[in-house]
C-alpha cells in the first residue's frame, strides 16, 4: 500500500533528524471519550498510495485537514474530551491522486510533557492547582494543546486552543512544524480566527479574565500583523467565534460566562444569565474600541456562525441559536459523566440555523429561525465568506454523543434542503468544501469528510459531488489508521497554498 508509519513506536523523521519515539502512558480507557470513535490514535501515518472505492477526481486540487484530540498521558483528574493532545490529519488532492499524513501538534505543552513522560496540566474538569505548571490562554491552568480549530492562512495551515494560545503554523502539505507566530498577543488568539478570500487578511480575536477581556486584530497576507485593538467587555466572557463582512468583523457579548465571584477561587463554573441580551459587537476592519457599534439581541449562546454579509445599510449574519444553552442532565450520559456528555450532546443544547439583522441606520436587530432541526458545525465554500452565499452545509449529531451522522445541504434563498447519512455506525467530520478546478457556480465542487466507520474497524476520506448528494460517495479513500472523531477542519485550493508560499517567499 506504499504506507509508512511514523511515531509510536517507531521513528519520526523531522527535517531528516530522527526524533525518539513518543511516550505514551495512557492506560486507563474506561472515559465514554477514550473509547469508539474516540479512542485515541498514537501513531503517525504518511500514505501516497491508497486503495480507493470509486474513483478521486481529476478536477480536485487542494488540501483537507482535521483537527482530533487524542491524550497520550493518563490524565491528571478527570478527562475532558477537549483535553487531548491536537493531531492533525491533511489529505491532498491533485490529478486524481490522494496523499495523507497525520501528526502530532507538537505544541510547547506536548513537547514538555514528552520530556517529563506524564500529564503535566489538568483539564478543563478539573480545578487549576492540579497543574503543576503554569497554563495558556483565558482559563490559565490548562494547556494549550491546539486541538480545536484549524484553517489555512498565508500558504500554511494554522492550529488554534479553544481557551485562547499561540498560533502554530504547519506545512500543509508535509504537516512539518513551522513554530508559532511572533504577532500573538500575551493573552494568545482564539480558536475561529477567519480568513478574507479577497485580501488574505487573517481577523482574529482573544479573551481573558483581565480588563479589557477581549482584543481584536487583523493580520495580513504576508503573516505580519496590521491592527490590534482593545474591545472592552463588562467582565471576563467566553466568545467562541466571530464573523465579517466586507468592511466589518463582528464579536459577542453572550450571557453565558464564568462566575466572576467564583474565578479568585480557581473556579470555572460557566453560568446562563437567561435575564440579559445577547451583544454583538460591529466593529471597521481597521477600526478601534470607540467604534465598535453594539446590538442587543434574544439571550443564547452561539458556538458557531455560518457567514455574513452587508445588504444596503444591513449586516446579515447566519449561525446556529441556541435554544437551550444550560440543558438538564442527557438521558444518554454515563454516570460520572453527566456534565461532560450534557454539553457536548447538541440534541441538549439545541442548536438551530437562525439569521440576525443589524441595521446599521436604526441600530435594531431582527431575528429569523430558518431551519428547526438540531443542527451545527455548519461549513460554506471559503471563496464566499464575507459576502452574499446561497449554500450551506450543516452537521447533523448523534443524540447522546458529540459524533456526526450526517449532513445537510441548504438552500438559503429558498429554503429548500437535502440531507445524507454516513451510514449505520460511521461518523463523520466537520466537511470541508472543495471548488471544482475551474468552476463558476457556487456549489459546484465536492464535499469531504474523514468518517469512521466502527463496524470496519477503519477510518475512510469521503468524497461527495455537492450538486448530487443523494448519489453517494464518488470515493472512499481507505485510511491507513482509524481515526479518532474530534472537531474542526478546512479546505483551501491548492492554486492558494502555492500562490501563498510563493508569495512570502519572495
Amino acid at each position: 500500500m506504499g504506507l509508512e508509519q511514523t511515531g509510536g513506536a517507531r521513528e519520526a523523521f523531522n527535517d531528516g533528524v530522527a526524533e525518539a519515539p513518543l511516550k505514551v502512558t495512557l492506560e486507563d480507557r474506561s472515559h465514554p471519550y477514550m473509547q469508539g470513535a474516540w479512542t485515541p490514535q498514537h501513531e503517525e501515518h504518511t500514505a501516497d498510495d491508497m486503495p480507493v472505492i470509486g474513483t478521486i477526481p481529476t478536477d480536485i486540487d487542494g488540501v483537507y485537514v482535521r483537527n482530533t484530540e487524542n491524550p497520550i498521558h493518563q490524565p491528571l483528574g478527570r478527562y475532558h474530551p477537549f483535553d487531548g493532545d491536537g493531531m492533525l490529519h491533511a489529505i491532498a488532492f491533485k490529478d486524481g491522486k490522494a496523499s495523507y499524513r497525520n501528526r502530532f501538534v507538537r505544541t510547547k505543552g506536548f513537547q514538555a510533557e514528552q520530556e517529563a513522560g506524564r500529564a503535566l496540566w489538568a483539564g478543563l474538569a478539573e480545578h487549576p492547582s492540579l497543574s503543576e505548571k503554569p497554563g495558556w490562554g483565558a482559563h490559565g491552568g490548562l494547556k494549550d494543546s491546539s486541538s480545536t480549530d484549524v484553517i489555512i492562512h498565508a500558504g500554511s495551515i494554522l492550529s488554534t486552543f479553544y481557551q485562547c494560545g499561540e498560533a502554530y503554523r504547519i506545512d500543509p502539505y508535509t504537516l512539518e512544524p513551522m513554530g508559532t507566530d511572533g504577532w500573538c498577543p500575551p493573552e494568545g488568539i482564539s480558536a475561529h480566527p477567519k480568513v478574507d478570500p479577497k485580501t488574505g487578511e487573517l481577523l482574529f480575536f482573544n479573551y481573558s479574565k483581565a480588563a479589557p477581556y477581549m482584543h481584536y486584530g487583523v493580520v495580513g497576507a504576508d503573516n505580519q500583523l496590521k491592527h490590534l485593538t482593545p474591545v472592552p467587555l463588562p467582565g471576563p466572557r467566553l466568545p467562541h467565534d466571530m464573523a465579517f463582512t466586507t468592511n466589518w468583523s463582528i464579536l459577542n457579548d453572550f450571557p453565558l460566562f464564568w462566575e466572576q465571584d467564583l474565578l479568585p477561587k480557581g473556579y470555572h463554573v460557566a453560568r446562563f444569565h437567561a435575564d440579559m441580551k445577547s451583544r454583538f459587537g460591529l466593529i471597521p476592519r481597521y477600526g478601534s474600541q470607540d467604534e465598535v457599534r453594539w446590538f442587543e439581541s434574544n439571550a443564547t449562546y452561539v458556538l458557531h456562525f455560518l457567514n455574513a454579509w452587508e445588504d444596503g445599510d444591513t449586516i446579515v449574519m447566519d449561525g446556529y441559536f441556541q435554544d437551550n444553552p444550560v440543558p438538564k442532565t442527557s438521558p444518554d450520559a454515563w454516570p460520572q459523566y453527566e456534565r461532560i456528555m450534557t454539553f457536548l450532546d447538541q440534541n441538549m443544547l439545541e442548536p438551530k440555523l437562525h439569521r440576525w439583522r443589524f441595521n446599521l441606520t436604526t441600530g435594531e436587530t431582527t431575528e429569523q429561525r430558518l431551519d428547526d432541526r438540531v443542527l451545527e458545525f455548519g461549513i460554506i465554500n471559503n471563496q464566499f465568506a464575507g459576502v452574499k452565499y446561497r449554500w450551506a452545509y450543516s452537521a447533523v449529531s448523534k443524540p447522546g454523543w458529540f459524533l456526526f451522522t450526517g449532513l445537510v445541504k441548504h438552500d438559503m434563498d429558498t429554503q429548500e434542503s437535502w440531507a445524507i447519512d454516513f451510514g449505520p455506525e460511521r461518523y463523520g467530520s466537520e466537511p470541508g468544501f472543495a471548488p471544482r478546478v475551474g468552476a463558476t457556480e457556487e456549489d459546484d465542487g465536492y464535499l469531504i469528510t474523514y468518517v469512521t466507520d466502527m463496524i470496519e474497524d477503519r477510518s475512510e476520506c469521503v468524497i461527495y459531488d455537492a450538486r448530487k448528494l443523494a448519489d453517494g460517495p464518488v470515493a472512499r479513500i481507505i485510511l491507513p489508521g482509524r481515526i479518532s472523531s474530534g472537531t474542526h477542519a478546512t479546505w483551501e485550493q491548492g492554486e492558494t497554498i502555492r500562490a501563498s508560499k510563493a508569495a512570502n517567499a519572495a
